[in-house]
């Protein structure tokens, strides 16, 4: 094992919950950075391997859910990710890097949203409330 993956495996071993979110996100926006260079470069091998493990990461973040306790929200996300994965089976190996610029938006709006919660909880100020406390 290298130790690049061995690093990977104790941050996912040592990963709260919402950690393990975070981590799911970031893998989701990575593959999609990669599908999209793939479809770039025109190499529809890479692109249908990188669009497939983004998948994989939605249907995690899908598996994950809380429905009896995340109500509404749950319903909305479950919703929202089921509507990502039909969009980039849609599109795959379209030649066109539409799709992939879309769902990497809606990514990075969730990702966002999750990093906040995760600020919140660790009663951490915002980052531009952090810069200006530094430079109080």
């Amino acid at each position: 094992m290298t130790g690049y993956r061995a690093y990977q495996g104790h941050q996912v071993d040592g990963s709260s919950p919402l950690g393990l979110v975070l981590l799911s996100y970031e893998a989701l926006y990575k593959s999609l950075g990669r599908a999209r260079r793939a479809i770039i470069a025109g190499d529809l091998a890479a692109e249908a391997d990188h669009t497939g493990r983004a998948i994989e990461a939605i249907v995690e973040l899908a598996t994950s859910l809380d429905t009896e306790r995340g109500g509404k929200i749950a319903a909305s996300l479950a919703a929202l990710y089921a509507y990502m994965i039909r969009r980039l089976n849609e599109n795959m190996c379209s030649c066109s890097t539409e799709t992939v610029d879309e769902i990497m938006q809606l990514v990075q709006t969730l990702r966002e949203g999750w990093e906040e919660i995760a600020r919140q909880q660790q009663g951490r100020p915002e980052p531009r409330q952090a810069a200006a406390t530094v430079a109080a």
